[in-house]
């Protein structure tokens, strides 16, 4: 007998946007994480959203043949989530009638309950999808039992076909059309008096000094020669983030800035404020421990593993939101050390040797299907001289 309450992993992935499709999605038991039933199929040619929305359907339809009362869907992908939460507008019309087919079964249960999950935890639907599409194409792939058991009932593993993860980013030195890609444009706010000083600056709200503020309108001057046309400013919610973003707004042409939390700096602390040396002094065996491991957190601080799921978060929406588009990111060196890290998918040595200046600007492009280009590392060429 099926438990009253279920968990379903679902996934959807496109090899091409749109292009040979397929989804996967699994029901588990909540309490000891046991697979009860697994979907999959190929779609033909679809879009990735249309996939992911597909091995949501599938999933609740599984749900319902085993008579469960509740369910938890948990996935990867922030659009369908947002969109079943409904907070975020359907827009595209081929994916308003999945939608309202997904809404149908969702009024089948007594509650349905959808969480954002990253990749890494969506695992088992990923297998399955990309063995449907494997199945499709001609290419036995290994079954997905081979993933094993999740890793703990309450955080079941899973993982996407699609989307920005570098892992399964398609490897190709074909020229691709830009006009398709999301381009991010990241930037580290001016400087600031910790800047300057050599100080843990974390979740304190040091304001940018004047040559910070200098820097903030040299920047704001090579974005605009950068792009043009700019989506949207997103920031840290902290005064040195939202400063540096108000200046290249307005040599945008005054683009609206919108502050997200997930963007703000790792949180250091009791290192915060603090000299490096001064730090290394005090706490000698935490700092080895920290630099050996991101998931080291400072004393009552963050690790760099909690960072870089919310820089995920952020991220790895922003394909889906803004398609074809530009976005202008202003954040600190630790989440835009992160982004590039997974965009390189560079090993945790890279966040010690990547250094990143005082509004330095990085570029990235993100396509539909995976794809990544990293086009710049810390730009410089427009700051004032010291």
């Amino acid at each position: 007998m099926a438990p009253r309450v279920v968990v379903v992993e679902a996934d959807g992935g496109s090899r091409g946007n749109p292009g040979p499709a397929g989804y996967g999605a699994v029901v588990r038991d909540p309490e000891t994480g046991e697979v009860l039933a697994e979907r999959s199929e190929s779609l033909g040619t679809a879009t990735n959203n249309v996939a992911e929305y597909q091995g949501l359907i599938a999933g609740l339809r599984a749900a319902a043949e085993l008579d469960a009362a509740e369910v938890d869907v948990r996935m990867d992908s922030k659009l369908v989530v947002e969109q079943m939460c409904g907070r975020w507008q359907i827009k595209h019309p081929g994916l308003r009638p999945l939608a309202a087919q997904a809404a149908t079964l969702v009024g089948r249960f007594d509650a349905v309950r959808f969480t954002w999950i990253p990749r890494e935890q969506n695992r088992h639907a990923d297998a399955l999808a990309n063995a449907a599409m494997d199945a499709a194409a001609g290419r036995p792939t290994p079954p997905p039992a081979s993933l094993g058991a999740p890793a703990s009932a309450s955080a079941p593993a899973g993982g996407a076909a699609t989307g920005s993860d570098p892992a399964t980013a398609p490897a190709s030195w074909e020229p691709r059309p830009s006009f398709t890609a999301t381009r991010l444009i990241l930037v580290r706010h001016g400087e600031t008096a910790y800047t300057e000083q050599g100080r843990y600056s974390g979740r304190g709200d040091v304001p940018l000094s004047d040559r910070g503020r200098a820097q903030a309108a040299a920047t704001g001057a090579r974005v605009a020669a950068l792009a043009p046309s700019v989506a949207a400013v997103l920031s840290s919610p902290l005064s040195r983030c939202t400063a540096t973003a108000a200046a290249i707004a307005e040599a945008l042409g005054d683009v609206p800035v919108r502050t997200e939390a997930d963007l703000i700096e790792c949180d250091f602390g009791q290192w915060e404020g603090r000299t490096f040396a001064e730090v290394r002094q005090q706490w000698p065996g935490e700092m080895d421990a920290w630099l050996a491991s991101p998931r080291i957190a400072p004393p009552g601080g963050e690790s760099f593993t909690h960072v870089a799921e919310r820089v995920h978060r952020v991220v790895g929406a922003l394909p889906a939101a803004y398609p074809g588009e530009t976005v202008v990111v202003v954040s600190h060196v630790s989440p835009i050390k992160l982004a590039l890290r997974d965009a390189l998918a560079a090993s945790d040595a890279f966040l010690h040797r990547l250094f990143l200046d005082a509004a330095g600007i990085s570029v990235l492009d993100l396509w539909p299907d995976g794809g990544i280009a990293v086009r710049t590392v810390n730009d410089t060429a427009h700051l004032p001289a010291a």
